[in-house]
């Protein structure tokens, strides 16, 4: 009988599939099909900074207009359905409703890229009954006066504010781009963060050369993308105490399983379930019952981590070792380039 039991971020989770924040879990009725379908925890889509903040200042020029008004005159006072119509409000609805209809955590979402009072609002969300918050620090530093120290302590600053608020788990997805992603890590990690998730994808603008005009579009993503990610996995699973969620790249079974060999705790998915739609979570998870069974393992604790790096060996020359034998394959299966004959030129 093999059991997926799993935890993540201090939470016990029937397996270790996740769905990740996307349409899949944009409403009671979807977050309930995953819940049904067997998954094992959802993380809801993201509340922006900006939908925070253009909520905080609405409140404020509603009650701005009446500070000098008579206390006996309150005819006037915004009532309640027109303060909780903003975007935020039905967030923290959807958030209740999910956390009370399914019994699987419901993990929020907040996606912002700078300081500031927008991080408080997590509060909130915990109230709500999210299990968890995951905050999605998406920052494109576009000056080049900001250091990627600058961006490393936006991080670490943006989590210390949620941390001051809330007493549920906290998780913090990264991007890939980080100069030194181990010593960021590292630092969200003795700043608090119960789990790190790998990796944010960013949004990458195109040029249309007929148009002539910059185009965006958000593509779903491929197991190919997944190598990255797996080889932070695999790297940090001795080095910090924070959960790992893995995420991008996630198409089945196999994409799971070897996630999970690299050191994840748990696997987010999103893509697939846009793609193929929210009964593949059954594929998903049955599909990972199904190779622990044909390689002998009962719990996913006996192979979690078995392909990490060890906690003895030197990371650096473990990346530069495989990077000088990956080139050494490429020239056994391809050649080495230029070695194909030129026609020499007519005397």
């Amino acid at each position: 009988m093999t059991d997926l039991t799993t935890t993540y971020l201090g939470l016990t989770l029937r397996n270790p599939i996740v769905a990740s924040s996307s349409p899949a879990t944009q409403s009671v009725e979807r977050v309930r099909a995953l819940a049904d379908e067997g998954i094992g925890g959802v993380v809801l889509p993201s509340l922006f900074e900006e939908q925070v903040t253009r909520e905080q200042l609405r409140d404020l020029a509603l009650t701005e207009g009446t500070e000098y008004g008579d206390g006996e005159a309150s005819s006037y006072f915004p009532t309640a359905p027109l303060a909780s119509s903003g975007g935020a409000s039905r967030h923290l609805r959807l958030v209740e409703q999910c956390a009370r209809l399914v019994d699987v955590p419901v993990i929020a979402s907040l996606n912002g890229s700078t300081s500031g009072g927008w991080a408080r609002f997590a509060r909130e969300l915990a109230d709500a009954g999210a299990a968890a918050i995951e905050l999605n620090i998406y920052v494109v530093p576009g000056y080049s006066t900001i250091t990627g120290r600058d961006i490393e302590d936006l991080h670490v600053e943006i989590l210390q504010q949620v941390k001051e608020v809330v007493s549920v788990p906290v998780s913090v997805k990264l991007s890939p781009f980080f100069s030194s992603t181990g010593e960021l890590a590292a630092r969200l990690d003795r700043a608090g963060a119960d789990g790190l998730v790998l990796f944010n994808r960013f949004l990458q603008p195109d040029v249309d050369p007929e148009l002539m005009q910059v185009t965006t579009r958000i593509d779903l993503s491929s197991p190919a993308e997944a190598r990255v990610a797996r080889t932070w996995m695999a790297i940090l699973h001795h080095q910090v105490e924070a959960s790992l969620a893995a995420t991008t790249g996630v198409e089945d079974a196999g994409d799971v399983a070897a996630y999970l060999l690299a050191g994840a705790d748990v696997v987010m998915t999103a893509s697939a379930l846009v793609r193929h739609g929210i009964e593949h979570t059954s594929m998903l998870v049955n599909g990972l019952r199904s190779w622990m069974r044909r390689h002998d393992f009962e719990t996913v604790d006996e192979f979690r981590g078995r392909l990490a790096v060890s906690a003895d060996t030197d990371a650096t020359a473990f990346g530069r070792q495989g990077y000088v034998a990956a080139l050494n394959k490429a020239r056994l299966t391809y050649g080495e380039i230029g070695s194909v004959s030129r026609r020499q030129p007519a005397r």
